[in-house]
């Protein structure tokens, strides 16, 4: 009977243990009828929240870079950011590949070798678009983020509030939640 009972005990912390590593899914919907073409070109990234704990440490330190997304030669996508870290303009590229259903995407963060699913939850693809991404970093570190696309450095009080309730759906406090100042440097048609 106590092998049956450590055999048990063994389970239950295997089943617990499993439980940790998985993150909680923040229940997020997708732009329905997602439309990838239109989702393509130039987006500014104006809003950021997460509970990253580096995001939470520099937030101040950051701005808005752009991005461009374009299509891959293996049908997912290319997602090319060009910020500025220490006075010099930085490019970094991520392959989001496609996932089911339309507007889901998952890539591999070339930092911490982790998955992450990013999901574009809200667009008009003319004016902005919201994303939220979620990912493991290693046991129970999970990773979630929410995102501001814009097509311009200037999106609009209106825009701006869209993605805080947005945010703040997903979790986020305030405190977590931040408008990047735009940089003069890096975002030219050629930076």
């Amino acid at each position: 009977m106590a092998t049956q009972s450590t055999l048990w005990t063994g389970l239950v912390l295997l089943g617990v243990l499993g439980a940790l590593q998985i993150p909680t899914h923040a229940q997020v919907s997708l732009q329905p009828n997602f439309q990838e073409e239109k989702f393509l070109g130039r987006w500014f990234t104006a809003g950021l929240a997460s509970n990253a704990s580096w995001f939470l440490e520099k937030k101040a330190m950051l701005s808005m870079c752009k991005s461009v997304v374009v299509r891959a030669a293996d049908g997912g996508l290319n997602l090319t950011s060009t910020f500025l870290r220490k006075d010099q303009c930085e490019t970094r590229t991520l392959l989001l590949r496609p996932a089911d259903p339309p507007g889901c995407y998952s890539y591999v963060s070339p930092h911490w070798g982790s998955n992450h699913e990013v999901s574009v939850v809200e667009t008009d693809y003319d004016v902005y678009a919201l994303l939220y991404t979620e990912g493991v970093k290693g046991l129970a570190q999970d990773f979630r983020m929410a995102t501001l696309y814009s097509r311009t450095q200037a999106p609009s009080a209106q825009v701006k509030e869209k993605f805080s309730t947005f945010a703040k759906a997903q979790g986020f406090t305030e405190d977590s939640i931040v408008f990047l100042p735009k940089a003069d440097k890096c975002m030219g048609e050629h930076a």
